[in-house]
């Protein structure tokens, strides 16, 4: 959460000259652990934090895409807590900052909260969501929940989902197939296939791209990536490369 971490990256690949589009995470700062004594009590291991503090690298470096999680959740050894309240000044910081939200969601509530959110006009439409699949007390990485998840997501969005570790690859064609966009990279999975880690996250990058145009799609250039409309029903996928950046080729 060192902003200066964020600031010395981000003005790292501006001056490369790169053409993608920076996207740059507000999850960490949610979660919480009690004590087993005192749960009212946080723990060491605690990270959570005021809304305004998650979003200040934001503010500060104006990135294109930022993301929003929706959720409130067990994960891991901690509860990760974004609560309405939270998420709606989360919200307003990156409308401020110009970038545009990735809304995060990992389970059927995160999606209802986000079309109260769009309901009210917090959040705009159309929307960009990211469903997760593969967390622990989340959505299951199978196509039956993916299928439910996208049901439930407003008319008009924009939309990918992903697994993580050995679900990867087996959602990302599931997300292609389903219309939507796709992710991969070295955040949510390490193996390129069984058996082998991946060298890097060009590795996993290439893998994906050569699933996507096997099932008879290609993979949008940054410009299109830029107005995802060019990619709605149309054969081309804006492609997610993990950590915190689009890599579209």
């Amino acid at each position: 959460m060192e902003l200066e971490y964020y600031r010395e990256v981000i003005e790292r690949i501006r001056a490369s000259g790169s053409d993608i589009i920076i996207n740059l995470t507000t999850g960490p700062g949610g979660r919480y652990v009690p004590t087993d004594e005192h749960p009212g009590i946080a723990a060491p291991a605690s990270t959570i934090m005021p809304p305004e503090k998650r979003v200040e690298h934001i503010a500060a470096l104006k990135p294109e895409i930022a993301t929003l999680d929706h959720n409130t959740m067990f994960s891991g050894t901690a509860v990760v807590i974004n609560t309405p309240r939270n998420v709606r000044i989360m919200a307003e910081v990156i409308r401020t900052a110009g970038a545009r939200p990735e809304l995060e969601v990992f389970d059927s509530g995160d999606i209802h909260l986000a079309r109260d959110l769009i309901d009210e006009g917090t959040l705009a439409s159309p929307a960009m969501f990211q469903i997760v699949t593969g967390v622990k007390y989340g959505a299951a990485s199978t196509p039956e929940t993916l299928v439910h998840m996208k049901s439930l997501l407003p008319p008009g969005c924009e939309w990918a989902a992903f697994g993580v570790c050995r679900h990867a690859f087996s959602m990302l064609a599931q997300s292609f197939l389903l219309g939507g966009h796709v992710r991969i990279g070295l955040e949510d999975a390490v193996y390129i296939e069984r058996g082998r880690l991946a060298r890097d996250n060009a590795e996993m990058v290439e893998k994906a791209v050569r699933i996507v145009s096997e099932l008879g799609g290609a993979i949008a250039s940054p410009k299109e990536a830029e107005n995802f409309s060019t990619c709605r029903h149309s054969s081309r996928r804006a492609l997610w490369g993990e950590n915190y950046q689009w890599i579209c080729t």
